[in-house]
């Protein structure tokens, strides 16, 4: 029974799925004919399943490889164009990780840097909405004492020009009255 590659590589070693599963289908692209690595791989699988120990089970899997012919130097150079294949795929994973990180990470600094501008012009504005406020509260304050004078003040003078009003106009009054009556 020939194994998956998943089976041989990524099942039993508790890794990451949606990984093994990407690396997996990139082995399986870049398979190459004949008896190779991955089947040498497949075959010792199918071997170790039996208690074999791992040399003998080596052993045997290239004795049966070779009769397709398989040679160590094969053997090697498959399993080193698989190992690159692996390698590039983690280049190309990197790069689009950075991507990533470039357009969701950077991005959202960026913005978060903007926003952190914005904020400390709108501390500075609203310092300086609060400074006008004190100045003009003052103002205010500063103005309930002066129209509460300024009122007590007119209200005197009102007050007295009433009663100085009446005091004359009464004078006048009382001398009409005498002049009716003594002339």
């Amino acid at each position: 029974m020939k194994k998956s590659l998943k089976d041989l590589f990524g099942d039993h070693h508790g890794l990451d799925s949606k990984s093994v599963a990407f690396l997996m289908k990139a082995l399986e692209k870049n398979n190459l004919p004949g008896f190779d690595y991955i089947e040498f791989k497949q075959a010792l699988s199918a071997l170790s399943e039996m208690d074999m120990d791992l040399a003998t089970a080596i052993k045997s899997t290239f004795v049966t490889g070779s009769t397709v012919g398989l040679t160590k130097e094969k053997l090697l150079e498959s399993a080193l164009h698989y190992a690159k294949i692996i390698a590039e795929e983690k280049v190309q994973f990197q790069k689009a990780v950075e991507k990533q990180i470039q357009q969701k990470v950077g991005g959202k600094l960026k913005e978060v840097e903007k926003l952190k501008k914005q904020i400390i012009e709108h501390q500075a504005k609203i310092k300086q909405l609060q400074a006008q406020v004190e100045k003009f509260q003052k103002t205010v304050d500063s103005a309930d004492s002066q129209v509460e004078a300024a009122t007590e003040k007119i209200k005197a003078t009102q007050t007295g020009f009433e009663q100085t009003h009446r005091s004359i106009l009464n004078q006048i009054e009382l001398d009409i009255a005498n002049f009716e009556k003594y002339l």
